[in-house]
């Protein structure tokens, strides 16, 4: 059985979408980009042309809400160090 996928979150322009999916991919949530062609290409983001659609499978939908609705700070990270 395939899952149902939803959006969760509806991005201007696809820098802001590669910020919200790699919160996802972080916490290891399923995720698809759904956009028009044109608005990447373009870099437009007027009248909903250059909108991104993140959606989820419907199974990861709450976790997802639960990651996206929690603030991130830098200090956050898991920084390792590089001399180690």
């Amino acid at each position: 059985m395939e899952d149902r996928w939803r959006v969760v979150y509806r991005a201007s322009g696809m820098t802001n979408a590669r910020i919200v999916a790699g919160r996802l991919e972080a916490e290891e949530i399923p995720f698809r980009l759904k956009y028009e062609a044109a608005g990447e290409i373009y870099a437009i983001v007027i009248n909903g042309l250059g909108e991104v659609e993140i959606l989820v499978p419907e199974r990861f939908f709450d976790a997802a809400q639960k990651v996206l609705s929690t603030p991130f700070e830098e200090k956050d990270l898991n920084w390792q160090n590089a001399s180690e």
